[in-house]
């Protein structure tokens, strides 16, 4: 699932306590949570129409609510809604019955593991099926505009089943001579070939017809109706034809340069297959995948540090070394693999293999083979070394996109190691993986907060209200071994191993030097700055070193406003409370982030003393398209200013949303759309 997906839940709970609980836990797992409570029949038909929810999670002891008549309620609103029970305990009749009742999925409350692979498996399915329904209308539509183009076109085309026709259009009967498509009809279309070729088409029908490895393509003598006879080429592919699986077949008069095909095919610098053609051998070898072939793998190699490479010979060089590189490459491929470029210094290579053990041979032969190579480029020699990513291809990924994506990020997480490396996608050997990444990128964070490479953005934050001053959000980065990396990479490895509570500090201290800069320099600023719960819950220690620090700085007050998210904050309220409450009498203010995404999010205020309201994310995507969200915001920011809180949206996508968030009454604004982030200069 993906992580940045937003699912809608309706919680039919009494108990607001225990549907946060279980928010918490999705935010937790990192699964964006836009909720809804309804306790009664007519609440859960103004939420079934209001939020319009994926999913619908049933507590069986609501009182008046039995879980079949809420099940009817669903079907009748005519949404596909995932019905999941969340019940305390759970017994083999009683989970029997709810199934019978209509529920989709059964939750344990003392499982949160179970409870979340539960919801997300529901969400993914909910998905699949709407894929499948915009996948079917597609393939209806796609189906239409083929029927209305196989008429109006030159080429000669046929749908053939069982070797017989059952479909051509005009050019085809022009072709060979047929008067009327009636004529056709049931006519084996081993009579329009000549009987030199007969035999080979023959089998070469079957071997399609049964999904086995064959060429698409065959030279022959094609005949006419009157017995003549002319050279062309027979292109082949699967089709269906009014539900029934058959085969397409065009007929080409060989007017075209086969050589000429081929040339056009390759890349002018490395003689490898373009892109174009490379992504035609992908989708050839994962047709061949779903229908149970085996042996395949995609693996991309790029060679390391190409800028800096680049950078070093000249541009002037770089075609030249791109081409020996390719063709070091390309002189280890076996007869049936596949290379072509598929970037512009990314070969991709469809590699025909039995075993893990023969691919990772391979890999290994190439990489050795050019790091001992020396490449001489006029007067300079150089050597290099490679990073290889790749995936094992089965009927499980057998899908262009994923297959691409999945030997990608092998490709960038053996490119984040260092280089020389290499990593293939195999779930089986996931685990194993992740623990040897999660090693080595523990490694550089501590070497990060001992050598100082650690850097920080701002990113404007735009008052619509005419606010003094300037307005910026800190964002951290990393130098890592191929550039920047964002937080969401590492932060979660820092948690795990107690490193974030000093990452803080470091964030703290940089941002608390560039303010007192701007100050000199006469450029009054004030920051937001995220902090992490481990920090609260070191407080004892942070507290008084942010009050010698301030105090040496000599800051305004409210120049930083501390930031968390209103999950995390619900999960730590005692220790946020205390340390808010400190942080003020230091002059620090503070900001909930995600505020809104909760079921009673205000009533947090109630505790949280919070100067900033910063609105969940999911209300801005695409806002102009969505009233509801305009309305949930304008709700937002009235109540806030009653509080005299101010509101704060992030990730403004456009003009027009800027536009609808001064009329819901926002007092500040921030995305890339206003402004991308800049690096912070500490030293002005």
């Amino acid at each position: 699932m993906k992580t940045d997906s937003v699912i809608k839940i309706l919680f039919i709970e009494n108990s607001v306590e225990d549907a946060e609980q279980i928010i918490t836990l999705l935010r937790n797992a990192g699964i964006a949570v836009r909720p809804a409570r309804a306790t009664t029949p007519e609440q859960i038909h103004d939420a079934l129409e209001e939020l319009g929810p994926d999913l619908v999670l049933f507590n069986p002891n609501v009182n008046g609510l039995p879980l079949r008549s809420v099940a009817q309620q669903i079907d009748a609103s005519a949404r596909d809604i995932a019905l999941i029970a969340c019940v305390s305990k759970i017994d083999d009749q009683s989970i029997a019955e709810m199934f019978q009742d209509g529920v989709q999925g059964v939750a344990s409350r003392n499982q949160p593991k179970q409870t979340i692979t539960i919801i997300k498996r529901e969400f993914e399915a909910l998905n699949t099926r709407r894929q499948v329904r915009r996948l079917e209308t597609a393939l209806r539509e796609s189906e239409r505009r083929c029927d209305a183009l196989l008429d109006s076109s030159n080429d000669p085309i046929a749908y053939v089943h069982e070797g017989m026709h059952v479909r051509a259009n005009r050019s085809y009967l022009d072709t060979f001579g047929y008067d009327d498509y009636d004529d056709l009809l049931g006519l084996p279309v081993l009579d329009l070939i000549g009987p030199a070729n007969a035999e080979a088409f023959k089998n070469l029908l079957r071997a399609l017809s049964r999904g086995e490895k064959a060429d698409y393509r065959m030279e022959l003598q094609a005949r006419r109706a009157d017995g003549s006879t002319f050279p062309a080429t027979a292109e082949f592919a699967h089709a269906t034809f009014e539900g029934e699986a058959c085969l397409q077949v065009v007929f080409r008069r060989q007017q075209v340069d086969p050589a000429l095909v081929e040339q056009l095919q390759r890349d002018q610098v490395t003689g490898l297959f373009n892109r174009a053609r490379t992504l035609e051998s992908i989708d050839n070898a994962v047709a061949a995948a779903s229908e149970g072939h085996k042996g395949q793998s995609l693996l991309l190699i790029e060679p390391d540090n190409w800028t800096q490479l680049v950078n070093g010979i000249g541009l002037g060089k770089a075609d030249e070394l791109l081409a020996a590189f390719a063709h070091r490459v390309s002189a280890q491929l076996g007869q049936e693999d596949v290379a072509g470029l598929l970037a512009e210094h990314t070969i991709g290579i469809i590699l025909h293999t039995e075993s893990d053990d023969a691919i990772r041979e391979w890999i290994g032969k190439v990489q050795q083979t050019i790091s001992r190579e020396i490449f001489d480029l006029g007067t300079q020699s150089i050597t290099l070394t490679v990073s290889i990513g790749g995936s094992l291809l089965g009927e499980k990924n057998a899908n262009t996109d994923m297959l691409l994506n999945q030997a990608s990020q092998a490709l960038r997480s053996a490119q984040s190691q260092g280089g020389n490396r290499s990593e293939l996608h195999d779930p089986a050997a996931r685990e194993k993986a992740d623990a040897e990444r999660e090693r080595n990128w523990l490694g550089l964070l501590r070497q990060a907060l001992t050598q100082n490479e650690f850097m920080l953005y701002h990113q404007q934050t735009i008052s619509l209200q005419d606010a003094e001053g300037d307005y910026s959000e800190i964002l951290l980065r990393m130098n890592g071994p191929q550039g920047e990396v964002s937080p969401g990479f590492f932060m979660p490895i820092a948690e795990k191993y107690g490193l974030n509570a000093e990452i803080d500090r470091w964030v703290l201290g940089q941002a608390i030097n560039a303010l007192k800069a701007r100050e000199r320099a006469g450029l009054p600023t004030t920051f937001f700055v995220k902090l992490t719960p481990d920090s609260l819950q070191q407080q004892a220690q942070l507290l008084p070193w942010l009050e010698r620090t301030l105090k040496q700085a000599n800051l305004k007050n409210g120049r930083i406003v501390l930031e968390m998210t209103e999950s995390k904050v619900v999960t730590l309220l005692r220790p946020a409370q205390e340390f808010i409450n400190a942080w003020k009498k230091l002059g620090g203010f503070f900001a909930l982030e995600q505020f809104g995404s909760g079921l009673n999010s205000f009533q947090l205020l109630n505790h949280i003393n919070a100067d900033y309201l910063k609105i969940d994310r999911s209300f801005m995507a695409d806002l102009p398209q969505h009233p509801e969200n305009q309305k949930k915001i304008t709700e937002i920011c009235q109540q806030a200013h009653e509080m005299k809180r101010m509101a704060v949206a992030e990730w403004v996508e456009d003009a027009a949303s800027t536009s609808l968030l001064f009329a819901c009454g926002v007092d500040f604004v921030q995305g890339n759309f206003l402004q991308e982030p800049q690096r912070l200069m500490v030293n002005l």
